[in-house]
């Protein structure tokens, strides 16, 4: 198996690599020579420059080096190429096993307004569009006389909030249509953009999928992933408390339908949008891929969601549990501890590692591809590590997640572990009574907290 990944991701697969007896090469960058995952893997092969395009994104080099050495899979980890259909037919036309869905299903999933149109075919809710083709002014104009304002364009080839403009009234239509093409542009290489209602007030709720090559498919539960920051989630939790039960087992049902409807394989995530005012809930788009949050899913179900898409991935294998065997046991909180400063506008915080004390005790669980000396370098993310805890309920799991949160000392870098204290501090939070604008709304509040509050790794006093 060949891992086409860095950090904590690289790890995490190397591992379940491990456990199943599968022999491992690792790829890195010049910046990554001393990394973790290299020391880990049985084999490790220098692919390139510290950038990302100059290794990491090499979707041909990555396959040259596995026919090279021999790998018979290459397991992409999320980022970087994980959902990249050029890579998974490359590995078809060489040979390689793609740890992940098919090219096809790739490219038809990764455009948003034909993942529409897989939903509305599969009889799964969206939300009220521009329909299945590229946005016109003419199209948003109609969009927003029939249905009202304000209406969100979105980039069919996008993420992570590249290519969204939301529009509050007639005339901001065509300034906004043509900023988000532009941006589109650059991002992904397609100006394709759609538009649909924007809700205001909603919660992101995703579902954890698995599909084999026999056609079954199973679901591990939902994820509100409503703490979020300019489109980039912040914290996770499992499973959806925010919704009654009924409405979850809804949204689970919609998921396997769709994913079963186009015969999908591997590990995914259908995320959808629900009005809690409303009580409804629609599709929004899917990733094909594992996400940063599947140990939220893991730690509720009991189940390694890695080692099952490592599984999965022979044609000769099904998947080794049913539906009826997810038992869906607490709650589970993610954190993912970055190397950035909250009161500098999350300005990423490179540097080495000179000191670490990662948290531990019942219920906690800790990912990381980081030491003492790690560097935490400019080119890639800011992630040194994901904190997740489990406990009986929401509450005590909040509770159990500002211990471990207390407990985790990091120095040599800026972290925004404070500010994750004043997330899962703040009464809002507790409460449960948020929503995917919620934190930017707050930041102001929590960042006044922040400047009040002693600077991680100074003296506390003695008692």
């Amino acid at each position: 198996m060949l891992v086409a990944n860095r950090g904590e991701i690289a790890v995490r697969i190397l591992r379940a690599c491990q456990e199943l007896g599968l022999e491992t090469v690792a790829v890195y960058s010049e910046a990554d020579a001393d990394a973790r995952h290299v020391a880990m893997a049985d084999r490790a092969v220098r692919i390139g420059g510290p950038r990302p395009g100059e290794s990491y994104l090499r979707a041909e080099t990555l396959v040259q080096v596995a026919l090279a050495v021999g790998a018979d899979a290459i397991h992409p980890g999320y980022g970087f190429l994980a959902e990249s259909a050029h890579l998974a037919r490359l590995c078809a036309d060489s040979g390689v096993t793609f740890v992940g869905p098919s090219a096809e299903i790739i490219d038809r999933l990764g455009d948003k307004v034909n993942a529409r149109r897989i939903a509305v075919e599969a009889g799964v809710p969206v939300v009220e569009g521009t329909g299945d083709r590229a946005a016109s002014v003419e199209d948003l104009l109609e969009l927003g006389e029939r249905q009202g304002y304000p209406i969100l364009v979105k980039a069919a080839a996008g993420g992570g909030g590249r290519g969204m403009r939301i529009i509050r009234d007639a005339d901001e239509v065509r300034g906004n249509l043509e900023d988000a093409q532009r941006e589109a542009l650059a991002a992904f290489g397609s100006d394709v953009i759609f538009g649909e209602c924007y809700l205001e007030r909603i919660r992101h709720i995703e579902v954890q999928v698995v599909g084999d090559h026999g056609g079954d498919v199973v679901h591990v539960g939902t994820r509100d992933c409503s703490v979020q920051r300019r489109y980039q989630k912040i914290v996770e939790e499992g499973p959806a408390t925010a919704i009654s039960p009924e409405l979850r087992a809804r949204i689970e049902e919609d998921a396997v339908r769709l994913v079963g409807s186009i015969g999908y394989v591997g590990a995914g995530t259908v995320e959808f949008v629900v009005d809690l005012n409303r009580g409804t809930h629609h599709f929004i788009e899917m990733n094909t891929r594992i996400q940063v949050e599947h140990p939220v899913s893991e730690m509720v179900s009991d189940i390694d969601l890695v080692r099952e898409q490592l599984w999965v991935a022979d044609p000769e294998h099904r998947l080794s549990f049913a539906q009826s065997d997810v038992l869906l046991r607490g709650v589970a909180i993610e954190l993912r501890i970055n190397a950035e400063d909250a009161r500098n506008g999350m300005m990423p915080s490179p540097g080495r590692i000179t000191g670490l004390q990662l948290p531990g005790g019942p219920g906690v669980r800790v990912d990381t591809h980081c030491t003492v000396g790690a560097m935490i370098s400019p080119y890639y993310d800011s992630m040194i590590a994901k904190i997740i805890v489990h406990d009986r309920d929401r509450d005590a799991a909040r509770r159990r997640a500002i211990r471990a949160l207390s407990e985790t000392h990091i120095d040599g870098v800026t972290t925004n572990i404070p500010f994750l204290l004043g997330v899962l501090e703040h009464a809002n939070y507790e409460a449960n009574l948020f929503h995917t604008k919620w934190l930017e709304e707050q930041m102001p509040s929590i960042l006044q907290v922040l400047e009040s509050a002693t600077p991680q790794g100074e003296a506390r006093g003695d008692l």
